[in-house]
């Protein structure tokens, strides 16, 4: 049920931390993959890795929160796959403070990222699911668009609003895609180590302290526990499952 032969999975954010870990699990279920980011130097490693174990991907430079740039690596995809069957918004930044300090360029950026990106992507996106009647796309958010943090330390106000309405537009465009065979589905990760985590939030150790008391599983995510989850959505194992919120956070949310 989670196989992937035949499938064409964009990922974005792929050039490392949790985006290439499951461009990687896509590619191992038999897809062919197309990442997508910023940094094609980094984006050429990860394709370089996947293409030696004979499977089929390629780098896609892009700038999420610019239209046109989403558009040309759009194009590019299907010129070179001519279908996209599954699309996994990652790409993502988080920026500390609270509504008192945040310059209204930071709200800017995050919004842009978090929100536009997967705006952009699924405008150009989507027709090419709803010709074909079939997609699965899967967006990730995160356990802070329905928890947040009273410390002032760990106050991530944008954020919160950013991740927050990636769960509203995915729970919006579930509802009137579903008629045309496409799920829409939200992951929420807790705290995973990842290139964005590892030079701040790992590197704290009063709060990985407090993070590993207070969670059930007493411990932040591993690489590749969010594989399966996004597999699972990615795949014809949830072909019912559509407009959730699926919480990967050890139990954290329910303490």
């Amino acid at each position: 049920m989670f196989e992937l032969s035949g499938k064409v999975a964009v990922i974005t954010g792929a050039s490392s931390g949790l985006g290439a870990d499951a461009a990687r699990a896509y590619a191992e279920q038999g897809a062919k993959v197309a990442l997508l980011a910023r940094r094609k130097d980094k984006l050429d490693n990860v394709v370089a890795e996947i293409n030696r174990t004979r499977k089929h991907a390629i780098a896609v430079q892009c700038d999420i929160a610019d239209e046109s740039s989403v558009q040309a690596a759009v194009d590019e995809v299907l010129e070179r796959y001519h279908t996209i069957d599954i699309l996994l918004n990652d790409a993502g930044i988080a920026i500390p403070g609270s509504v008192e300090t945040l310059t209204a360029e930071q709200w800017d950026l995050a919004m842009g990222t978090n929100v536009k990106g997967i705006f952009l992507m699924c405008k150009y996106v989507v027709p090419v699911m709803k010709k074909q009647k079939y997609g699965k796309i899967v967006n990730i958010a995160s356990v802070n668009a329905v928890l947040a943090d009273k410390d002032p330390r760990m106050v991530r106000h944008v954020y919160n609003a950013s991740k927050s309405a990636v769960v509203g537009l995915t729970v919006g465009m579930a509802a009137s895609l579903g008629q045309f065979g496409i799920t829409v589905n939200a992951l929420g990760p807790a705290l995973f180590e990842s290139e964005m985590t590892a030079n701040t939030l790992f590197k704290q150790e009063q709060f990985l302290n407090a993070y590993n008391a207070l969670c059930p599983a007493s411990r932040p995510g591993r690489r590749g526990e969010l594989n399966g989850p996004i597999l699972f959505l990615s795949s014809d194992a949830s072909s019912y499952v559509n407009g959730q919120l699926l919480l990967v956070d050890g139990g954290i949310s329910i303490v």
